[in-house]
């Protein structure tokens, strides 16, 4: 959920990660810039060397979106969100504290679509395996949102990886349902916000890009020089 505060976002989305080799996932490093520039609240539950169950809960109260983002194993999740879950989410807290609130899902897997569809190497969708996560969102009375699966992400295409980077981070941070004002709209006070923002790196690059668009003036005119010399040559 976006709210504004003075022409700019304000990001109310905790990202809960589970993933017990982000260092070597190329997928989750691309995740977490695309967090960074929407100011989600990054939150990486292997670094937790002990579940403080107060701070956690306080992270949920504090978000409007919460997002449990990780890579399927054996058809789940790893053991590492389970046991977050188990400690956190008493039944008191989630009768109680989370109603209104959104949950979304950011799964990867190694597979292709293909995979899990009717008579595939699966045999079941991604929204069958992920039902417990409908069942929690219930009885939290939770908005759960659609999921957002990754699939094969070292197979797609730069292009296709950009359209990805996007989609990311307008799932954590545009308006639901995903219509086109709303997406609109989000691309519009996005691009206001990254404008807001620049800093130096980008102040750099739009200085190299100058001054390499200057030098390839300066050679197209030289190129149009010696070109001349030579018509003269053979007049």
């Amino acid at each position: 959920m976006l709210s504004y505060l003075k022409g700019r976002l304000v990001i109310k989305t905790l990202v809960i990660v589970a993933h017990p080799k982000i260092d070597n996932s190329t997928t989750e490093q691309f995740f977490y810039q695309g967090a960074q520039l929407v100011q989600a609240n990054w939150h990486h539950l292997e670094t937790l060397a002990k579940i403080n169950i107060e701070h956690e809960q306080q992270l949920l109260l504090q978000a409007q979106r919460i997002i449990f983002q990780f890579p399927l194993y054996w058809y789940q999740a790893p053991a590492s969100l389970s046991q977050w879950q188990t400690k956190v989410l008493s039944n008191q807290f989630l009768n109680n504290s989370l109603r209104d609130k959104e949950l979304g899902i950011v799964v990867t897997t190694g597979l292709p679509a293909k995979a899990f569809q009717a008579g595939g190497q699966v045999g079941y969708s991604l929204g069958q395996l992920m039902t417990p996560f409908q069942a929690l969102a219930r009885q939290a009375q939770m908005q759960f949102l659609p999921i957002f699966p990754v699939y094969q992400f070292y197979y797609l295409s730069e292009i296709e990886q950009l359209q990805l980077f996007m989609d990311y981070q307008r799932y954590l941070s545009q308006d639901f349902p995903d219509s086109l004002k709303n997406r609109s709209q989000w691309y519009l006070h996005y691009l206001q916000e990254q404008q807001n923002r620049k800093n130096a790196t980008q102040d750099l690059i739009i200085q190299t890009f100058t001054q390499m668009t200057d030098e390839l003036n300066s050679a197209q005119a030289t190129l149009d020089l010696i070109k001349q010399d030579e018509d003269d040559t053979f007049e």
